[in-house]
């Protein structure tokens, strides 16, 4: 079976045009379901069946994987099956009639303004890390961009003269999202005072550098989020999604529209987006029970 993985990869990776990650992702999750197949004695497709499936996906719950974990297992593997089902390798999809785990509907956790203030105080120096890392706290929380597109952000990609940026999200559709002056300033302060001297010559394409003159990495990104949230004081377990979900809180409590948030964010789905608006209402809720009389 792992033959049609490898061919499914490949597919994946051409027709669909999807990011590292998320081949990265399903290449995981498909790999444990066709070994708990192999150890069913199940070693060809036509000898799948839903149930089969259906167990697995009861396997990976015992496990202690949550919901939204199983559910992206699951949509990999009707995808897979599909896959199968159109190359002729298989005559049905057993996975197409499994119902997907339902998670509770989480509300992002975002900071206040108040936060992002404090965040980026913690970045209050003259050091070239202080400099760098507060113009891509800066970006992060003026684009709502995820990790994956501000580290992987290229120069010609930024136009600060116009405030706009292009970036390459999900499915690699691009999107044209404005910056803002005060990310735009200290993304000007940034490229002119410490990129320009890591990289005189312009070699390398990408925005951001490490102290080792290369390309950020989402790692390496996530551990300033961390270093500088502590020093700022701030006791949330946050990461840099964090930034993206208060650009899109803030954004709507100060009366933004819906659909540009969703543009914005680069949502395929308004109902993606409209999340946001639950944490909005019950913030305003809150308030109201805290300041109304009759609260």
């Amino acid at each position: 079976m792992n033959d049609y993985l490898d061919l499914f990869m490949s597919y994946m990776a051409v027709e669909k045009g999807l990011s590292d990650n998320t081949r990265n992702a399903y290449s995981r999750d498909l790999a444990r379901y066709l070994d708990f197949l192999e150890k069913e004695g199940l070693h060809a497709p036509a000898e799948v069946g839903s149930l089969n499936v259906a167990s697995f996906i009861g396997v990976l719950k015992t496990m202690g994987i949550g919901a939204r974990s199983r559910a992206r297992c699951l949509s990999a593997i009707r995808m897979f099956h599909k896959f199968l089902m159109v190359e002729n390798y298989a005559d049905n999809n057993p996975a197409s009639i499994i119902e997907a785990p339902r998670s509770l509907n989480k509300l992002p956790q975002f900071l206040t303004v108040a936060e992002v203030d404090a965040l980026f105080a913690s970045c209050n120096g003259k050091r070239a890390e202080d400099v760098r890392d507060l113009a891509m706290l800066e970006l992060l929380y003026a684009t709502g961009l995820r990790v994956s597109e501000l580290v992987n952000l290229k120069l010609r990609e930024v136009n600060l003269q116009s405030g706009y940026l292009m970036t390459l999200g999900k499915g690699n559709k691009e999107r044209l999202v404005p910056i803002g002056e005060s990310a735009s300033r200290q993304v000007s302060t940034y490229l002119l005072n410490i990129r320009q001297l890591q990289d005189p010559l312009g070699r390398n394409p990408y925005l951001f550098l490490s102290r080792l003159r290369e390309a950020m990495s989402r790692q390496a990104f996530w551990n300033i989020i961390k270093k500088r949230t502590l020093s700022a004081g701030i006791r949330k377990n946050i990461s840099p999604h964090t930034l993206r979900h208060s650009f899109a809180t803030h954004l709507l409590e100060n009366g933004a529209d819906l659909r540009s948030v969703q543009i914005m964010l680069g949502h395929a789905d308004l109902a993606t987006t409209q999340i946001y608006t639950h944490v909005t209402r019950d913030r305003l809720k809150r308030l109201h029970q805290q300041i109304h009389p009759r609260g």
